[in-house]
């Protein structure tokens, strides 16, 4: 690929600009098994030198190791990087394999000065809300949230695995820059509710997992033979025995599509999700996450592909025929509030 840079958009209406396509760094210390410090490191300079500047971790992502890994890099290149980072996904000392979730006010607190510790940096320029609980309502959390932004501890907000409903009434208390949600040719169920609420209130849509986790993208077909015995992926529904193996099948028309493009079955699916701005008239910023240089040259070159509408007819099916869910607890994702 040549050092074009890709295209930009805004986060919100009064956010930062960014490269169309952001970067999720959670994999190159968490999650997706063993990764190569050197080669992920590299990956960091290349998404760079391609105009990707939205970098995305979460303070989760291994007890805050993902973001020490990635603070020597924020560091060398602060005036150009947007870091994106998130607090409520609490990790009890006694069980590090549990997550609970925490919205209140002193969790809050405490955990955007351990991020800003671990990060080395006066602020963060985007700050998500990662999961929700329900018994802490949305206003108090976002206002703490807006706190946090007064006292120049954070520039933007964010919210991830919210409904519609929850993104309106945080954007009554402050902006909201960003929604964050798993979007892509496996799941679309945000498209009902999040999709337009968020287009109405100048909110940009952020998809994690725009690639079904490498699923979309060929990188393994069933999760428990393909992947090591640490790899996340191997709880979720949908990439294990007769799941994995029905959902393999829906790829054949990916595949087709990319024949047709001389493109990669990723690069169609990235392709699918940026062509969703048009399709719903907001901006799109998916960040696909990678270790590798020569892959994040590849997921860059999607944003110059253009699906015609009978290959995008032709996609349409895919999601209403995924089995299995996203995660083997929904309870942590905003499908059982909608």
């Amino acid at each position: 690929m040549t050092d074009s840079r890709i295209p930009a958009a805004r986060l919100g209406d009064g956010g930062p600009e960014v490269g169309v396509q952001g970067l999720g760094c959670m994999g190159m210390s968490f999650a997706y098994g063993p990764s190569d410090e050197k080669e992920s490191r590299a990956t960091l300079e290349r998404a760079l030198e391609l105009g990707i500047t939205l970098y995305d971790t979460a303070d989760a992502y291994g007890a805050g190791e993902n973001e020490r890994f990635l603070s020597p890099f924020f560091k060398a290149h602060r005036d150009e990087v947007v870091i994106a980072t998130k607090f409520a996904l609490s990790i009890p000392e006694e069980d590090p394999t549990r997550r609970i979730i925490r919205n209140d006010a002193p969790y809050i607190r405490e955990a955007v000065e351990a991020s800003l510790r671990r990060l080395d940096v006066d602020a963060v320029d985007l700050y998500y809300m990662h999961r929700r609980d329900p018994d802490v309502p949305i206003e108090e959390t976002v206002g703490v949230m807006a706190e946090l932004v007064r006292a120049g501890k954070v520039k933007h907000l964010g919210l991830s695995e919210v409904t519609a409903a929850e993104l309106r009434a945080a954007q009554a208390v402050h902006p909201i820059a960003a929604v964050q949600s798993e979007w892509s040719l496996f799941s679309r169920d945000i498209e009902a509710q999040v999709v337009p609420a968020a287009r109405e209130l100048g909110v940009t849509l952020v998809p994690y997992s725009p690639l079904g986790r490498g699923f979309l993208a060929g990188s393994f077909t069933d999760a428990a033979q393909d992947l090591t015995a640490d790899d996340f992926r191997r709880t979720q529904p949908r990439f294990t025995g007769e799941n994995a193996a029905a959902n393999a099948a829906l790829l054949e028309p990916v595949r087709s599509v990319a024949e047709a493009h001389d493109a990669s079955p990723g690069q169609i699916a990235l392709a699918w999700v940026h062509q969703r701005s048009e399709v719903h008239g907001l901006p799109v910023i998916p960040i696909p996450g990678t270790r590798k240089p020569g892959r994040v040259e590849e997921n860059a070159r999607a944003t110059a592909l253009r699906l015609t509408d009978e290959e995008l007819a032709l996609l349409e099916p895919t999601a209403a025929k995924v089995a299995g869910d996203r995660y083997a607890d929904m309870t942590f994702t905003s499908a059982g509030r909608e």
